[in-house]
């Protein structure tokens, strides 16, 4: 894969395990700063990378620091993420503009799927994707994870879209039904399900073969006993949406806002169901791209 090594940094580890065709994930760095309160996002951060590992794959965090593009990031880089008042959340329109300046972002889904594609990884994890905001019809807002999934071919492991947002969905792993987030079941069920990260691998494949540009959602519900309550989800949510609409927040701004009030409203509970849904992902993620480098049998 060629990229530019002035504007693009992938560790050596990365390096080694692409061209050797060995496992890779790759995973998105505003979930560390903007989706998780400090000193949490830190440690989940590590936490995720160590699972990755764990199920034979090499963990790849993108972010981008001091105008250049990382993809692996060590230590220092991760803490730099977690804690710097001045890494912004960035999408796949920024990016350019950021390196430009010399800034510092952490990338969402839209932009880690582009920068993962662009230097060859093939599967990557994240908590939840974005689609069409609630009141679109007066707005227009949707978000950029829309647009950059249906042309950028990775496969992506979540656990559904957050419940502010519509859902969307290709594969639904062990069930038809579509995950909600925080919960197992959206109330929306979905055509095609799979067993096996050798599945998701075989449809993979397939894809390849047949050029097909886009992104592969593999949909991840939580166990039952391990959603919130639904009941708290739905007061929270509705608190929530009303809190934003009463102080004019708009746009990319909702969701971190709602997850914080979640993580508020729910005394911590949210929290602790956001950072299985993290775990959760990165570790089947791991698990289809070692699926994906070997012959299926």
């Amino acid at each position: 894969m060629t990229y530019e090594p002035d504007l693009i940094m992938v560790t050596d580890e990365v390096q080694a395990a692409l061209a050797d065709g060995s496992a890779v994930v790759a995973l998105e760095s505003t979930i560390i700063s903007h989706g998780l309160p400090r000193p949490e996002n830190l440690r989940v951060a590590a936490e995720v990378e160590d699972i990755v590992r764990s199920r034979g794959a090499v963990p790849a965090t993108i972010a981008i620091l001091d105008g250049r593009v990382h993809v692996g990031l060590d230590e220092r880089d991760l803490e730099q993420v977690a804690n710097r008042d001045d890494v912004v959340k960035v999408s796949v329109r920024d990016i350019a503009t950021l390196i430009s300046r010399g800034g510092s972002g952490a990338t969402t889904v839209a932009a880690t799927s582009h920068l993962a594609a662009l230097v060859g990884i093939r599967v990557f994890a994240t908590g939840g994707l974005g689609g069409v905001h609630r009141e679109a019809r007066d707005s227009w807002d949707e978000s950029a994870d829309l647009n950059t999934l249906a042309v950028t071919p990775v496969t992506v492991v979540c656990s559904g879209v957050k419940s502010i947002l519509v859902n969307v969905g290709v594969l639904a792993f062990g069930t038809h039904r579509f995950p909600g987030f925080y919960l197992t079941d959206s109330g929306f069920s979905v055509d095609w399900s799979v067993d096996t990260p050798q599945d998701v691998a075989d449809v993979m494949s397939a894809r390849g073969i047949l050029r097909i540009p886009s992104a592969l959602v593999v949909a991840n519900p939580l166990p039952v006993e391990q959603q919130l309550d639904p009941d708290v989800h739905d007061q929270v949510l509705e608190e929530g949406l009303r809190l934003a609409s009463a102080r004019n927040i708009t746009g990319k701004d909702v969701t971190p806002f709602l997850l914080d009030h979640f993580h508020r409203a729910s005394h911590g509970a949210s929290l602790i169901v956001n950072e299985q849904i993290i775990v959760r992902n990165a570790e089947l993620a791991a698990r289809i791209a070692v699926a994906d480098t070997q012959p299926s049998t």
